[in-house]
């Protein structure tokens, strides 16, 4: 199975019977180095950011079945006025780094590589954080509407891998220059670098926006997990009511 939507209990359950589900287990097995990228675009807790909870899930997942991997959680927060470290300070991230022992990475210091896809018409060049290139990352969204992308999933999230030094012009955010033609700006990054595992956390939802206003109401109550980034974003897309097929990132499969 490569996608899985699971009922959300608690964190510590419901989080390895979702990366069970899509076989995830033997896969995270043979991986020497791990990065866990949570949706930290601000400071304000969940359900707008991820929670250090379900980090805190997945690293003992992960740890399970590979105890000695390398774990780093990392994350380029969108908003200039928040400092990515201050961030993790703020929302318990350094708290858990110290607990678990692991490496918090701020993607937008990290050093970069250039890399070119002339099929990729939005993007035809795009400066990578080195590390998303010797890592298997794990995407662990929160499921939130978009006022831009229509949806934030797993390939929304890693728009967190733009550098400001080269995505902050033409807006007041740090990847303000990927918000034009912003459906393009998604597939074309992530067919530079895709999630290789995917965990939406859907136990909550925000319905009107990215960064705030009202929650899912009743909270929509599930997990989803997969291997395959597009199918899991569709149907994240389904559990806020939206087709997506009407999501210009969703619309195709990532080549």
């Amino acid at each position: 199975m490569t996608t899985a939507i699971v009922d959300f209990t608690t964190y510590d359950k419901s989080v390895p019977e979702a990366l069970a589900r899509v076989g995830a287990n033997p896969v995270l097995a043979g991986r020497d180095r791990i990065l866990i990228k949570p949706n930290l675009v601000t400071d304000t807790p969940f359900p707008v950011t991820t929670s250090p909870i379900c980090c805190e899930a997945i690293i003992d997942v992960v740890r399970a079945c590979n105890p000695d991997a390398e774990i780093i959680i990392a994350e380029g927060t969108g908003d200039p006025s928040c400092d990515t470290m201050a961030v993790f300070e703020t929302l318990g991230y350094t708290r858990l780094a110290a607990r678990k022992q692991i490496r918090l990475a701020d993607l937008n210091t990290e050093t970069l590589k250039k890399m070119k896809n002339p099929a990729c018409r939005r993007l035809p060049e795009f400066w990578m954080p080195e590390i998303a290139l010797s890592c298997f990352i794990i995407s662990v969204p929160v499921l939130k509407v978009h006022t831009l992308a229509k949806v934030t999933g797993t390939l929304k999230n890693m728009m967190g891998f733009a550098p400001p030094s080269h995505y902050s012009g033409g807006g007041t955010w740090n990847k303000a220059a990927l918000h034009s033609r912003l459906q393009e700006a998604i597939s074309d990054l992530n067919r530079y670098r895709q999630p290789d595992l995917s965990l939406v956390d859907a136990s909550v939802g925000m319905a009107d926006s990215h960064l705030g206003g009202r929650q899912c109401d009743p909270p929509v109550g599930k997990l989803i997990a997969g291997l395959d980034p597009v199918a899991v974003d569709r149907a994240a897309a389904g559990l806020l009511g939206l087709d997506w097929q009407d999501i210009g990132h969703l619309k195709k499969p990532l080549s």
